[in-house]
């Protein structure tokens, strides 16, 4: 596949509002290995190529274990994440294919006991960035190096 256009060139304006908000979620108290399996998430259902191989290498760069990494796609059936990460990725599903079911109550219900409301407004605007980045990738076919 080739890649059809480099947006970091053509509108550096964009990747700067982007890089933006990725500055405020580092400085929110979302966990850094709590981040990036939301971004790995996101990107698995997304099909974005670009981004998982991106958050695979950065979550193993931070001490992420193959294991865990491996089994982000069928979380529900392992018991190897915290009752935070098992809301964490469950929200990110939710705004994700936020098309299929909007995010149900049960959704809500199961993320408010693991997150203040500013984390998550924070998980929220990480979720919400993930996927333009994905969009970004995905669009232009920007290839994993």
């Amino acid at each position: 596949m080739k890649s059809r256009l480099d947006f970091y060139k053509a509108s550096p304006a964009a990747i700067k509002a982007l890089l933006g908000v990725e500055e405020r979620i580092g400085k929110s108290s979302i966990e850094k290995s709590l981040a990036e399996l939301v971004r790995l998430r996101a990107s698995q259902i997304n099909g974005c190529a670009f981004c998982v191989d991106m958050h695979t290498t950065d979550a193993r760069k931070g001490g992420e274990t193959d294991r865990r990494l491996a089994t982000v796609v069928a979380w529900r059936e392992t018991p190897f994440f915290t009752d935070r990460e098992r809301a964490a990725l469950e929200w990110t599903e939710a705004l994700t294919l936020i098309a299929h079911d909007h995010v149900p109550d049960a959704v809500w219900e199961s993320v408010k006991p693991h997150f203040s409301d500013e984390e998550i407004a924070d998980l929220t605007l990480l979720v919400s960035t993930i996927n333009s980045w994905n969009r970004f990738a995905i669009a232009f076919r920007k290839m994993p190096e």
